[in-house]
């Protein structure tokens, strides 16, 4: 029996058995972490200078053509009273929104082409990705709302003017814009409520969602999952909202008992289809694929939907429609070619 003079033993554990145990994912921050507060693009970086100086001239052309493009179709529609119809007005809020759309965008990435190591702030990141966002679902939303105008206006004619009036177009497109807005403040607070620490070098050309999750050092399972089921409601159901209208615009079509008729529908969709096809199927196959390791692959088709699909839309879908080119024509003082 031990005495209350006697001292206490004292167990001694070698440090060679105490266990350090640290989760690899964890809701905090690493500890001896380095919290980042800038980041740099990798974009291009793998190219050789050369390269990087092509693809900036090729951007920049491309980005001006855009600008110009959309400009010239705002002017048109604005200056001819002939183009003020659903179709048109859509057109427009579409033409501003992709105009701001590229502005978001293509600026810092033509900055990256030459300044490879050049940084943007947490605060700049967490801005570039909210307009891209707001822009880029916007753009999805309202052309799902083209798509129905074209489905009145073949399925239902004598109701056209009714249905899609004034009031409804405008409400078709403050909530394009709504689901947006809300979108994108949603998914930017979610991804910048993340701890950032050791890399900073952003698998990408501009700030978007996969890229940024996977430099945090905390587990983005459940916000993975949250963003995946966004990018179904704002990618697949318009999708499907727009099948559907063009299921029944075939259908219709096909009954139509004038040959002239059939073809001036069909001429009339097909622009549309064409725009819709080329970007709902770069931005799905980005944003509905399983995780990918091939960075490079992701940024070349990111490529498409980012400086393509934004010239893609005035070119195909306006300007080589025949009441823009006489429109177009008129405004620059000329007569228009059915006139002769």
């Amino acid at each position: 029996m031990r005495t209350v003079d006697q001292p206490v033993p004292s167990l001694h554990v070698p440090p060679s058995r105490f266990i350090s145990f640290r989760p690899r994912f964890s809701s905090m921050p690493r500890p001896n972490f380095t919290a980042v507060t800038q980041f740099t693009f990798e974009g291009f970086s793998i190219f050789g200078w050369q390269y990087r100086l092509l693809l900036f001239v090729v951007f920049l052309v491309l980005y001006l053509l855009t600008l110009a493009s959309n400009a010239l179709i705002l002017t048109v529609i604005r200056l001819n009273r002939q183009l003020h119809t659903p179709m048109y007005f859509f057109l427009s809020v579409l033409s501003v929104s992709e105009t701001c759309y590229t502005v978001a965008i293509i600026p810092r990435m033509l900055s990256s082409l030459l300044s490879p190591q050049q940084a943007i702030s947490i605060p700049g990141c967490a801005t570039q990705l909210f307009f891209y966002l707001v822009f880029g679902i916007s753009n999805c939303f309202l052309l799902t709302a083209m798509g129905y105008d074209r489905y009145v206006a073949i399925c239902n004619p004598l109701r056209y003017s009714v249905i899609m009036g004034k009031r409804t177009c405008i409400r078709l497109a403050s909530g394009s814009w709504s689901i947006g807005l809300s979108t994108a403040i949603t998914q930017v607070s979610s991804v910048f409520s993340l701890p950032f620490c050791d890399s900073n070098v952003i698998s990408h050309f501009f700030c978007d969602i996969r890229p940024l999750m996977k430099l945090a050092c905390a587990d983005t399972t459940i916000k993975e999952l949250v963003t995946l089921l966004i990018s179904l409601c704002v990618l697949v159901l318009p999708m499907v909202l727009v099948f559907i209208s063009y299921v029944l615009i075939v259908s219709t079509i096909l009954k139509m008992a004038s040959a002239d008729g059939r073809k001036k529908a069909f001429a009339t969709c097909a622009s549309h289809l064409t725009v819709v096809v080329v970007h709902y199927g770069c931005t799905s196959f980005i944003y509905l694929k399983p995780k990918s390791q091939n960075s490079l692959q992701d940024r070349l088709i990111s490529v498409t939907y980012t400086v393509i699909t934004p010239l893609l839309n005035p070119v195909v879908y306006s300007l080589r429609n025949k009441e823009v080119k006489e429109a177009l024509l008129r405004t620059l003082g000329k007569k228009p070619l059915s006139q002769f």
